[in-house]
């Protein structure tokens, strides 16, 4: 039965190239050139369209260029406000980071699941060499193809009207972290403490069991307890790896320095949970 197949494919090959030498043109290098050269005319256009666009447009929302203006608002690199979202066609594997946590299943999500999806992908060929075409002789591969994309519908649509809700829940802790930790009357720090919660830090710090412990990032209940002191703390915000040399943390500069002050305050206010109650936490300078 395999040989017979074997003698059947070499056959329908050997009569292909029979009839591309009598009445057409092999893929390649014609049909390949040809794609080639489409492909290098449509980034050429690209890459046009691009430089007309940007110096055509002027340098403010107000002087759009032939092909619109630049931006509608200039960047605020201090923003505390903005969730970033990545385009529609990656919302899927946007969403499987809500459902593969770090850091157990993460690389699952992350290289796991896409990785042996291309690996079938590519394979398929390989696999199915059949020469049915007919749908409704092709079960498998239509109940396969008709799951994925359902399971990316649903991931996708997921993934767009998921509410990035942590940093209104973690403000609503604020007063619940001040008590806890003795500076309710430390205005700095209750400040502080907001602008944590409103800027992400709890997605890679923990407080007071709150947030999540991404890329070995350390609890930060504890941190008033070494007395490292505010400007020690602000350095540390503004550029992480000049403190502790190779740290992934990102700079927060952009806050600027009254409201890195404040983050700083909450920090050495934090001297551990129910440390010295009901006592306010002055911050060192």
């Amino acid at each position: 039965m395999a040989s017979n197949r074997i003698v059947e494919r070499r056959r329908v090959f050997q009569q292909y190239k029979t009839d591309v030498k009598e009445r057409g043109k092999p893929f390649y290098p014609h049909a390949m050139l040809h794609d080639t050269i489409m492909s290098l005319v449509v980034v050429a256009v690209i890459i046009g369209l691009a430089i007309v666009w940007y110096y055509t447009a002027g340098d403010s929302p107000e002087e759009p260029g032939w092909l619109g203006k630049l931006y509608d608002e200039e960047a605020d690199p201090g923003t505390i406000s903005f969730t970033p979202r990545p385009d529609w066609y990656f919302l899927f594997l946007f969403y499987l980071l809500r459902i593969f946590k770090w850091p157990e299943t993460v690389v699952i999500g992350t290289v796991g699941i896409p990785t042996i999806a291309l690996v079938l992908l590519l394979a398929i060929p390989f696999m199915d060499i059949r020469d049915e075409r007919r749908l409704l002789r092709r079960p498998v591969a239509i109940v396969a193809a008709i799951l994925v994309v359902i399971a990316m519908g649903v991931l996708t649509y997921r993934g767009a009207t998921a509410k990035e809700a942590l940093g209104s829940e973690l403000k609503a802790q604020v007063p619940t972290w001040s008590k806890e930790q003795g500076f309710t009357d430390n205005k700095a720090a209750v400040a502080g403490a907001t602008l944590f919660a409103e800027a992400g830090c709890a997605n890679c710090h923990v407080y007071l069991g709150d947030g999540g412990r991404n890329l070995g990032a350390p609890e930060l209940t504890e941190e008033g307890a070494e007395n490292k002191g505010v400007r020690v703390q602000i350095e540390h915000l503004k550029c992480p790896s000049c403190v502790n040399k190779g740290s992934p943390m990102p700079s927060f500069a952009a806050l600027g320095d009254e409201r890195l002050r404040q983050i700083a305050a909450f920090l050495e206010a934090s001297k551990g949970q129910q440390r010295d109650a009901g006592l306010p936490n002055n911050a060192n300078e």
